[in-house]
C-alpha cells in the first residue's frame, strides 16, 4: 500500500520539487565564480550530469517496472512523465547555461564548439521540445498513440545516442567520463531485454 507521502512525491509535484532543486543548485554553483564563464561551464557540466540521470530514469522506468516490479520500480513507471518533463527543464538549464558561456566568454565557446554540435545538438532539442509538448494527456490524444509512440521512441534512441557521443568523445581526454557511460548501457540492456522478454510472452500465447 503506498504512503500519503509517497503519493505526495509524484507528478507535477515531483517536477517541481526537481526543478526549483536544479535551478536553486545553477544559481549555487554560478554564484561560487561570480557568475563568470568558470561557473557558467560548471554549471553546463552539473546539469548534463543531472540530464543524463534523468534521462535514464525515465527511459528505463518501463523495463524496469517489467522486469523487477517493486514498490520502488512501480513508482518509478507511474512517474516517469515527470522524470521525463524535470530532464526538459534540467537541458533546458543547460542550454541557458551554454548561451551565458556563449555571452561571457566568445573565444572559449567558439573553441568548444563544432558546426556538428550545432546541428546534432540542435536536432536532439527539437526531440525533447516536441516530446515534453506532447508529454500532456491532451496534447498526446491530438497527436494519437501510434504517432506518439514513435516520436517517443525515436527521440528517447536519438537522445540516448548523444549522450553516448557527448560523454564517450570526452574519454580519451578524462577516462572517468567512461563510467558516465555504465548507465546507459545499462538502460539499453534493460530495454532491450524487457522487449524480448515482451515478444517471447506474445509468441508463446
Amino acid at each position: 500500500m503506498r504512503s500519503a507521502r509517497q503519493d505526495w512525491f509524484e507528478g507535477w509535484r515531483l517536477f517541481a520539487v526537481l526543478t526549483l532543486t536544479l535551478i536553486g543548485l545553477c544559481i549555487w554553483i554560478a554564484g561560487m565564480r561570480q557568475f563568470e564563464a568558470d561557473g557558467v561551464r560548471m554549471v553546463i557540466r552539473f546539469t548534463a550530469r543531472t540530464s543524463l540521470l534523468l534521462f535514464c530514469l525515465a527511459f528505463s522506468a518501463a523495463a524496469l517496472a517489467r522486469l523487477y516490479p517493486s514498490a520502488w520500480t512501480r513508482w518509478l513507471r507511474r512517474n516517469r512523465r515527470a522524470l521525463g518533463v524535470s530532464f526538459a527543464a534540467s537541458h533546458g538549464l543547460h542550454a541557458i547555461a551554454i548561451g551565458a558561456f556563449a555571452a561571457l566568454d566568445p573565444a572559449g565557446f567558439a573553441t568548444a564548439t563544432t558546426f556538428a554540435s550545432y546541428l546534432f545538438g540542435g536536432i536532439g532539442y527539437a526531440f525533447i521540445i516536441a516530446m515534453t509538448a506532447t508529454s500532456f494527456d491532451r496534447t498526446a490524444a491530438a497527436m494519437g498513440a501510434r504517432a506518439w509512440r514513435r516520436l517517443h521512441l525515436v527521440g528517447g534512441y536519438y537522445l540516448w545516442l548523444q549522450f553516448i557521443v557527448s560523454f564517450g568523445k570526452r574519454i580519451p581526454d578524462m577516462p572517468l567520463y567512461g563510467l558516465f557511460l555504465i548507465p546507459l548501457l545499462a538502460v539499453l540492456a534493460l530495454r532491450l531485454i524487457a522487449m524480448a522478454r515482451t515478444a517471447r510472452s506474445i509468441a508463446v500465447s
